[in-house]
């Protein structure tokens, strides 16, 4: 079992930045995946970024160049550094990671950009 505790989300400027942190509960070297979605209202819930435990990362192609993952597993967490933020990223952001072959999910934080 992993537990999923986020922190950031707020609303924002367009142009401007925030940084959403995800705690996990269990040791983030025994989790094999760590990623963050988002669920735009009234669409389904999307792929932002990605990290493995090898530390390779991967990115939703519309937010790449302005949003960063990194993978902390000493400290048993994951960010997500967003720049140039646009109304467009507007969205509830989950954390989720997987582990043994299951997802586990964070409670959600809303992030709203204005235009």
């Amino acid at each position: 079992q992993v537990q999923l505790v986020e922190s950031g989300g707020g609303l924002v400027q367009a142009g401007g930045s925030l940084r959403l942190s995800c705690a996990a509960s269990r040791t983030m070297f025994s989790i094999d995946s760590m990623g963050w979605y988002r669920q735009i209202l009234g669409n389904p819930r999307e792929l932002v970024a990605t990290a493995l435990r090898d530390g390779t990362t991967s990115y939703k192609d519309s937010v790449k160049g302005r949003f960063t993952i990194s993978r902390d597993n000493a400290a048993n967490t994951v960010d997500l550094q967003m720049n140039s933020l646009k109304p467009e990223d507007t969205a509830v952001y989950y954390c989720r990671a997987r582990h043994q072959r299951r997802l586990y999910w964070g409670q959600g934080t809303q992030v709203t950009v204005s235009s």
